[in-house]
Protein backbone atom coordinates (compact mmCIF):
# COMPACT_ATOMS: atom_id res chain seq x y z
CA UNK A 1 0.00 0.00 0.00
CA UNK A 2 1.23 3.44 -0.90
CA UNK A 3 1.61 6.57 1.43
CA UNK A 4 -1.16 8.53 -0.39
CA UNK A 5 -3.50 5.26 -0.46
CA UNK A 6 -2.81 4.75 3.40
CA UNK A 7 -3.70 8.78 3.77
CA UNK A 8 -6.70 8.49 1.58
CA UNK A 9 -7.97 5.22 3.91
CA UNK A 10 -7.19 6.58 6.98
CA UNK A 11 -10.11 9.06 7.84
CA UNK A 12 -12.97 5.99 6.32
CA UNK A 13 -10.98 3.62 8.80
CA UNK A 14 -11.45 5.93 11.47
CA UNK A 15 -14.92 7.05 11.02
CA UNK A 16 -15.41 2.95 10.57
CA UNK A 17 -13.51 2.18 13.98
CA UNK A 18 -15.73 4.98 15.89
CA UNK A 19 -19.28 4.81 14.24
CA UNK A 20 -19.64 1.24 13.17
CA UNK A 21 -20.53 -0.22 16.99
CA UNK A 22 -22.85 2.40 17.30
CA UNK A 23 -24.74 1.75 14.07
CA UNK A 24 -24.18 -1.92 14.50
CA UNK A 25 -25.65 -1.58 18.46
CA UNK A 26 -28.60 0.31 16.97
CA UNK A 27 -29.16 -2.20 14.08
CA UNK A 28 -29.11 -5.28 15.75
CA UNK A 29 -31.57 -3.76 18.96
CA UNK A 30 -34.17 -1.76 17.36
CA UNK A 31 -35.66 -4.90 16.74
CA UNK A 32 -36.39 -5.86 20.05
CA UNK A 33 -37.39 -2.28 21.21
CA UNK A 34 -39.88 -2.04 18.32
CA UNK A 35 -40.82 -5.55 18.93
CA UNK A 36 -41.69 -4.24 22.74
CA UNK A 37 -43.55 -1.37 21.67
CA UNK A 38 -45.71 -3.69 19.25
CA UNK A 39 -45.98 -6.35 22.52
CA UNK A 40 -47.55 -3.00 24.38
CA UNK A 41 -49.71 -1.96 21.95
CA UNK A 42 -51.16 -5.45 21.20
CA UNK A 43 -51.18 -7.10 24.49
CA UNK A 44 -54.05 -9.57 24.70
CA UNK A 45 -53.51 -10.63 21.19
CA UNK A 46 -49.71 -11.40 21.70
CA UNK A 47 -50.98 -12.67 25.39
CA UNK A 48 -53.31 -14.93 23.29
CA UNK A 49 -50.33 -16.45 21.03
CA UNK A 50 -47.82 -16.59 24.05
CA UNK A 51 -50.41 -18.74 25.38
CA UNK A 52 -51.46 -20.80 22.60
CA UNK A 53 -47.72 -22.08 22.60
CA UNK A 54 -47.53 -22.87 26.08
CA UNK A 55 -46.19 -19.99 27.74
CA UNK A 56 -47.87 -18.49 30.20
CA UNK A 57 -49.51 -14.98 29.83
CA UNK A 58 -48.72 -13.88 33.35
CA UNK A 59 -44.59 -13.48 31.86
CA UNK A 60 -45.81 -10.88 29.11
CA UNK A 61 -45.17 -7.87 31.64
CA UNK A 62 -41.91 -8.72 32.28
CA UNK A 63 -41.15 -9.74 28.54
CA UNK A 64 -42.38 -6.17 27.52
CA UNK A 65 -39.67 -4.54 29.98
CA UNK A 66 -36.96 -6.60 28.89
CA UNK A 67 -37.57 -6.54 25.16
CA UNK A 68 -37.47 -2.08 25.55
CA UNK A 69 -34.87 -2.19 28.71
CA UNK A 70 -32.45 -4.30 27.40
CA UNK A 71 -32.15 -3.06 23.81
CA UNK A 72 -32.01 0.75 25.08
CA UNK A 73 -29.23 -0.16 26.98
CA UNK A 74 -27.08 -1.90 23.95
CA UNK A 75 -28.02 1.24 22.25
CA UNK A 76 -26.86 3.32 24.33
CA UNK A 77 -23.85 1.42 25.45
CA UNK A 78 -24.58 0.94 28.96
CA UNK A 79 -23.30 -2.51 30.57
CA UNK A 80 -23.93 -3.87 26.69
CA UNK A 81 -21.77 -6.38 27.18
CA UNK A 82 -24.60 -8.21 29.62
CA UNK A 83 -27.44 -6.89 28.10
CA UNK A 84 -26.00 -8.49 24.86
CA UNK A 85 -25.72 -11.49 26.41
CA UNK A 86 -29.10 -11.65 27.88
CA UNK A 87 -30.55 -10.71 24.39
CA UNK A 88 -28.48 -13.33 22.47
CA UNK A 89 -30.15 -15.94 25.50
CA UNK A 90 -33.84 -14.67 24.64
CA UNK A 91 -33.02 -14.52 21.03
CA UNK A 92 -32.03 -18.58 21.06
CA UNK A 93 -34.98 -19.58 23.76
CA UNK A 94 -37.77 -17.63 21.61
CA UNK A 95 -36.29 -19.21 18.42
CA UNK A 96 -36.54 -22.79 20.40
CA UNK A 97 -40.39 -21.82 21.82
CA UNK A 98 -41.88 -19.86 19.31
CA UNK A 99 -40.29 -20.59 15.56
CA UNK A 100 -39.21 -24.80 15.70
CA UNK A 101 -41.36 -25.89 13.11
CA UNK A 102 -39.18 -26.58 10.25
CA UNK A 103 -41.91 -28.11 8.36
CA UNK A 104 -43.15 -24.65 7.77
CA UNK A 105 -40.61 -22.40 5.70
CA UNK A 106 -41.27 -18.78 7.31
CA UNK A 107 -40.81 -20.36 11.30
CA UNK A 108 -37.85 -22.09 9.60
CA UNK A 109 -36.45 -18.77 8.73
CA UNK A 110 -37.33 -16.76 11.45
CA UNK A 111 -35.57 -19.73 13.53
CA UNK A 112 -32.32 -18.53 11.68
CA UNK A 113 -33.31 -15.46 11.71
CA UNK A 114 -33.19 -15.60 15.38
CA UNK A 115 -30.10 -17.39 15.77
CA UNK A 116 -28.04 -15.10 13.25
CA UNK A 117 -29.19 -11.93 15.60
CA UNK A 118 -27.72 -14.27 19.10
CA UNK A 119 -24.39 -14.44 16.90
CA UNK A 120 -24.60 -10.70 16.50
CA UNK A 121 -25.06 -10.09 19.83
CA UNK A 122 -22.18 -12.95 21.03
CA UNK A 123 -20.09 -10.67 18.58
CA UNK A 124 -20.89 -7.45 20.67
CA UNK A 125 -19.91 -9.83 23.62
CA UNK A 126 -16.72 -9.80 22.42
CA UNK A 127 -15.91 -6.43 20.91
CA UNK A 128 -17.40 -4.59 23.20
CA UNK A 129 -19.45 -1.71 22.66
CA UNK A 130 -17.11 0.90 20.67
CA UNK A 131 -16.24 4.59 21.73
CA UNK A 132 -19.29 5.91 21.47
CA UNK A 133 -20.96 4.42 24.54
CA UNK A 134 -21.37 5.25 28.10
CA UNK A 135 -19.55 2.68 29.40
CA UNK A 136 -16.49 3.74 27.60
CA UNK A 137 -17.34 7.32 28.74
CA UNK A 138 -17.63 6.13 32.08
CA UNK A 139 -14.31 4.04 32.32
CA UNK A 140 -12.37 7.15 30.95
Amino acid sequence: MTQATSLTTAPIANLNERFAPLVGRTALSSIFLLSGITKLQNYSATQGYMESLGVPGALLPAVIAFEIVAPIAVILGWHARIAAFFLAGFSLLTAMIFHFDFADQIQSIMFMKNVAIAGGFFLLMASGPGPFSISNRESR
